[in-house]
């Protein structure tokens, strides 16, 4: 049982929005919070100390922001699937965070069943994309590359990646393709490696800017 416990780490500069966040997901019987952080560089070295599932982080932050701590997470290698809380207004700063390498985002005003619900989604592989959010990064993208390299993948890469663009997670892909999860994250490390993309995330907004999936 304590295998399946999704390890939560929080990082936000305002006490309070820690304090009710650790409230609510210390009640879920699936999701522990292992610790706190007032702001980006702090939170960067909990991670790298704590080793958690997800960090829940905000963009917005004094110091070393969301955007700015992603960056050090993911030169760190860190394998801690990030979850950003924003805004409705503060899409300017989500798109750079989810370029950054961000799992996905929630509003601040989430409903705390949505919020136990997200957490559960990004720890299990999926990319969490709003419909504005997704529209702003793919006209962002448009131009920057083309339908040509797609024909650089093989039917099956094909197949995963189409999947990945809707969401689905390596266990989910290995059950629907018939495959061993091994072979799917070759498939998948392939993919990225091919179109020259950094993470899932990209290769999600990528298959769905070139017809494949979504």
């Amino acid at each position: 049982m304590a295998d399946s416990v999704i390890r939560v780490l929080l990082v936000d500069d305002h006490q309070v929005v820690r304090r009710g966040l650790r409230t609510f997901l210390e009640v879920q019987g699936d999701i522990e919070v292992v610790g706190e952080a007032a702001d980006g560089a702090e939170g960067v070295a909990r991670a790298q100390e704590l080793r958690p599932d997800v960090i829940l982080m905000d963009v917005k932050m004094p110091g070393t922001d969301g955007i700015a701590a992603l960056q050090l997470l993911r030169d760190a290698q860190n394998p801690a699937r990030v979850l950003i809380v924003t805004s409705f207004t503060e899409q300017r700063t989500v798109v750079p965070a989810l370029r950054a390498g961000a799992a996905g985002y929630v509003y601040k005003d989430v409903d705390p069943v949505a919020l136990a619900d997200a957490i559960r989604s990004v720890h299990a592989g999926h990319v969490l994309l709003q419909p504005e959010v997704a529209g702003a990064l793919l006209a962002q993208d448009h131009g920057t590359s083309g339908t040509g390299r797609a024909t650089t993948l093989t039917d099956r890469e094909r197949e995963v990646l189409g999947l990945i663009a809707d969401g689905r997670s390596n266990r989910e892909i290995a059950r629907a393709l018939v495959l061993s999860e091994k072979t799917v994250k070759t498939h998948v490390s392939n993919i990225l490696m091919k179109l020259d993309l950094a993470d899932r995330t990209q290769a999600a907004l990528w298959a769905v800017r070139n017809g494949i999936g979504g």
